[in-house]
């Protein structure tokens, strides 16, 4: 707790200071134009790999980066009223879904023992279920190839739901949003790209190259 604190006075004393101007533009109003979608994992910074500053994103995490199937209910759902707000009143222009390599989220789902003392994180996994069982048929006993293809899928099925909120298929054909899929890499900072067309992951910087 000391780090932080320490931390949080360098921010006042020193980075804040720094950038006082950028803060002062932002105290009414923030008009970010991504809405990212990642994993609450500590090691994912979403401003950190995008190189971007206060204001620019609207950053939604959750354990394995999820997105719901939209749905109006009598619950609190916090991932999808999120979203919602993204859309219907920032109306960002870009949306990142962005997943990562050895989630634990995802590794989970095939450790049903790991989540016995966490029933609600056991709920939020089931919506995963489908996805584990396609990769069961194709990768039961290899365990490497089983967390690449859980992490991917479960990127590629996200940017599939999100298809179902309010808006964001017309707003899509109408080329006044963009929808991104992401795998960041953690022990290499590679960050890939789905390619729509082709239905594979693509480093970001060979994107586009023949």
């Amino acid at each position: 707790m000391d780090n932080l604190i320490k931390g949080a006075i360098k921010f006042m004393q020193e980075d804040f200071k720094e950038h006082q101007e950028l803060f002062m533009s932002l105290k009414n109003k923030q008009n970010p134009h991504t809405l990212f979608i990642g994993c609450a994992d500590s090691r994912v910074i979403p401003n950190l790999i995008t190189n971007t500053g206060p204001g620019e994103l609207f950053v939604v995490r959750n354990i394995a980066n999820i997105v719901p199937p939209y749905r109006v209910g009598n619950d609190y759902l916090a991932t999808t009223s999120a979203i919602e707000y993204a859309l219907s009143s920032l109306h960002i222009k870009n949306i990142i879904v962005c997943g990562h390599s050895n989630c634990g989220g995802c590794a989970a789902l095939y450790n049903q023992e790991a989540l016995k003392d966490a029933p609600n994180v056991k709920k939020w996994l089931m919506m995963l279920e489908p996805i584990k069982e396609d990769v069961l048929r194709f990768a039961s006993n290899d365990l490497a190839m089983r967390s690449w293809l859980t992490e991917k899928l479960n990127i590629v099925n996200s940017l599939q739901n999100l298809l179902t909120y309010p808006g964001v298929q017309k707003a899509l054909d109408e080329g006044k949003i963009e929808l991104h899929a992401w795998y960041y890499i953690i022990e290499t900072g590679e960050i890939y790209e789905y390619d729509f067309k082709a239905k594979i992951f693509v480093l970001i910087e060979n994107k586009g190259k023949k």
